[in-house]
């Protein structure tokens, strides 16, 4: 994304690693560079024609008219030259690309890092092409192979594989006609033992007696010390071709023997590597040997199989290369995306499948406890979470804006309505209040949250590498204006039931023996059901009822006034124009049809982990020790949000810190002006025992974190400091939650 600390128009492309460099790839990344104003303008007339101008949260101080250069000004008006100056763009690879850019900057749309469609390769760093490579390519070593990341491959898996395979050569010396195979497997023990620097080959080896005389001219040639340019020594006799008779019987008879007894067993063994090693991500090249030894190494014949050691790499081997590897931990491979699906949400899809076969089969806690399920469904929110919202990007950037608004908004909140409903759903059937203050708790987290703990992190980490971060103050002040409605909204029922409702103490004890002395009371609260519940049904129910209408009323009033009456708050422009020689089709990673399958199913599956996070969370609220409010506010609120924050902390990182800021304010505005209501409707349809009534400490939490927030969002400018502070003030927060008393009912 566009870097926010210098004056006047500057490409994005020469900022983020997401967008198309004008130079060669390199490992590096290019630093800032400046093209002539003509060319800025240019670059902006040449949009999509779909696009238009788009909001931005990127913040640019206008330059002034002089400092147009002369060919610019003689070719266009000082007003075109003076636009082309505040205009900021954003170059896309493609037209679906360059439609999720925009609507990363349109407030109510889910802001997405990650891309939608397959990136160009050339577009692509040295670093990333590596992770993709396979491993069959010969190249400079670099430097010495003990490094601490093999020396970790060989004590996790080399010295067992190795192992096994001198007793599965041993077992197929024995059978007699597996002995080709017997000497593969003596051959590959050495290599599996460390396969760092050393090369699997398939050469053409002749057959028959030309074969045979082949082999000894080999064997000749080797005693009398040939060396090669390549190898750097003689060739040791174990790196020999094999020369066995390769007689039809005798070879069928061999393969026979190795597929039935010894390929079962190393298949196995490296099936369990590669698990392990995949699951473990920087492990993932240990995983791509072992899934290439095999489906490749395994099914040749032995005869043509041989494990060289490299040396130099002047000269080029003859023949395949079937398998070369360097190094066993590669760090990066954090990055690494299958079918644009993050590696750490491909590795926790399974955990989603684990929980609902636990949750639904293991119903009596046979097996497992509930604590346990409970864990497992809320990990299992985190991967749904991604899914869904690469889902609900991937629909926006493929349609039109009517479609991308509505997908937004039916299942932009759609992960932590699904949680709130099927918690407010057993606290009914049950008649236990405990699931309703449950359900505040992790609303209120939510606000506290996304104001504090998101915008603040990601202000740490961005200023890690920034020495100061600028934002749009003025988008982010919409954001805030929505966020204090909101707030007041909806504690407006809240502040009313504190005015005219009646306190009532569960005991009183008199501290003093005096009647007129002092009372310690425990239990106390406002009473709304005196009189038959005259004060809640005729006064505090039809105030909730417009609180909840009104509040839709102003999102929508929101969207249309950033998204259509003043989007040139966002100084932005968003370009699928490509630089000289990039000319790439969109080849998106999911269609629309894919997208909206995989959104269902993982709103069906979230559903489900939903339920069973519900029904196990029980024995969590009656046994544990830790009060309900900090369960609540902390792992119910934002481990959801996990996705998000990882969003964030990318864009910040990237020097965005607007878009890491509306993150937080989105989600926050979401909370209050379409969940809650949602909450509320959903209880005049289903009976619940949740009420618009917060405690005392949910109220004077948001509303303390929103002054905070737009104080520190004032100026348009911020550091690692500020983010401290708003931190800070989060953990602070929830060290009261945490010794805070359990909520009454509880």
């Amino acid at each position: 994304m566009a870097s926010e600390g210098e004056p006047g128009c500057r490409c994005c492309a020469q900022d983020a690693p997401d967008v198309p460099k004008a130079t060669e790839p390199r490992g590096d990344i290019d630093g800032p560079r400046r093209g002539s104003l003509c060319d800025r303008h240019c670059a902006i007339n040449n949009v999509h024609g779909d696009l238009g101008d788009l909001g931005c949260h990127l913040h640019r101080p206008r330059v002034p008219p002089a400092l147009c250069s002369p060919s610019c000004c003689q070719q266009h008006s000082d007003e075109v030259c003076e636009s082309c100056v505040v205009k900021t763009t954003l170059t896309a690879e493609n037209v679906v690309e360059a439609n999720k850019l925009s609507n990363n900057y349109k407030f109510g749309f889910k802001k997405w890092k990650s891309h939608v469609t397959a990136r160009p390769w050339e577009d692509r760093s040295e670093i990333v092409k590596e992770l993709y490579s396979d491993l069959n390519v010969i190249r400079g070593s670099g430097g010495s192979t003990v490094t601490c990341g093999n020396v970790l491959y060989l004590l996790l898996f080399g010295w067992w594989l190795s192992l096994l395979y001198i007793l599965v050569a041993a077992m197929m010396f024995i059978t007699v006609v597996g002995a080709p195979y017997g000497q593969l497997c003596w051959d590959l023990a050495g290599y599996f033992l460390w396969p760092f620097g050393k090369v699997i080959q398939k050469v053409e080896v002749p057959r028959s007696r030309q074969a045979l005389g082949a082999c000894e001219a080999g064997t000749e040639a080797s005693s009398k010390g040939e060396s090669s340019a390549l190898l750097g020594g003689p060739v040791p006799s174990r790196w020999r071709p094999r020369c066995w008779v390769n007689t039809g019987y005798w070879h069928r008879a061999g393969t026979t023997a190795w597929l039935c007894l010894a390929y079962p067993v190393l298949a196995l063994a490296h099936g369990l590597v590669c698990v392990t090693a995949w699951l473990l991500v920087v492990l993932i090249p240990v995983a791509k040997l072992s899934a290439r030894t095999l489906t490749r190494v395994l099914l040749l014949l032995p005869e043509p199989v041989l494990i060289r050691r490299l040396k130099m790499v002047e000269v080029p081997l003859e023949g395949e290369v079937v398998l070369c590897c360097y190094r066993a931990v590669n760090p990066y491979y954090y990055k690494y995306a299958v079918d644009g699906i993050n590696v750490f949400a491909v590795n926790l899809l399974p955990l989603v499948l684990v929980t609902l076969v636990l949750g639904y089969v293991d119903s009596h806690n046979r097996l497992t406890s509930s604590s346990i399920k409970f864990t497992l469904a809320l990990l299992s929110i985190m991967p749904l979470s991604y899914y869904i919202g690469m889902a609900i990007a991937s629909i926006s950037a493929q349609s039109n804006f009517a479609v991308g608004a509505v997908v937004n908004a039916t299942f932009g909140s759609i992960t932590e309505l699904t949680f709130y409903i099927t918690a407010l759903i057993k606290g009914s059937r049950e008649g236990n209040r405990c699931y309703a203050e449950i359900v505040k708790s992790a609303l209120t987290g939510t606000l506290v949250g996304c104001v504090l703990f998101i915008p603040g992190l990601c202000m740490v980490i961005g200023g890690i590498r920034h020495q100061e971060q600028r934002f749009n103050s003025r988008s982010a002040g919409v954001s805030s204006a929505l966020l204090f409605l909101s707030v007041g909204g909806v504690f407006a029922p809240t502040l009313f039931s504190k005015v005219y409702g009646k306190l009532v103490c569960g005991e009183c004890h008199n501290v003093t023996q005096n009647p007129l002395g002092h009372y310690l009371c425990h239990n106390c609260h406002f009473d709304l059901m005196e009189n038959n519940g005259t004060l809640y049904y005729s006064h505090v129910q039809p105030l909730v009822y417009t609180v909840s209408l009104l509040l839709p009323a102003a999102y929508l009033i929101g969207l249309f006034f950033t998204l259509k009456t003043h989007s040139h708050i966002y100084d932005i422009h968003i370009s699928d124009c490509h630089m000289p020689g990039h000319h790439h089709s969109a080849v998106v990673h999911w269609s629309r049809w894919r997208a909206l399958v995989i959104l269902l199913l993982s709103t069906l599956c979230m559903s489900a982990c939903a339920d069973l996070a519900t029904e196990h969370i029980s024995p969590i609220l009656t046994n544990s020790t830790i009060s309900q409010y900090f369960i609540g506010v902390t792992v119910l609120a934002m481990v959801p949000e996990l996705p998000e924050i990882v969003n964030g902390i990318q864009f910040a990182l990237q020097n965005n810190l607007s878009l890491s800021i509306e993150i937080g304010n989105c989600i926050a505005v979401q909370v209050c002006m379409l969940q809650i209501p949602i909450l509320v409707l959903f209880t005049i349809f289903y009976p619940t025992n949740f009420t618009l009534v917060f405690s005392d400490l949910h109220v004077y939490a948001s509303m303390f974190s929103v002054v905070l927030m737009n104080y520190t969002f004032m100026d348009g400018k911020c550091d690692y400091f500020q983010g401290t502070v708003l931190v800070m003030v989060y953990f602070i927060l929830l060290a009261v939650y945490f010794f805070a008393p359990s909520p009454s009912g509880c």
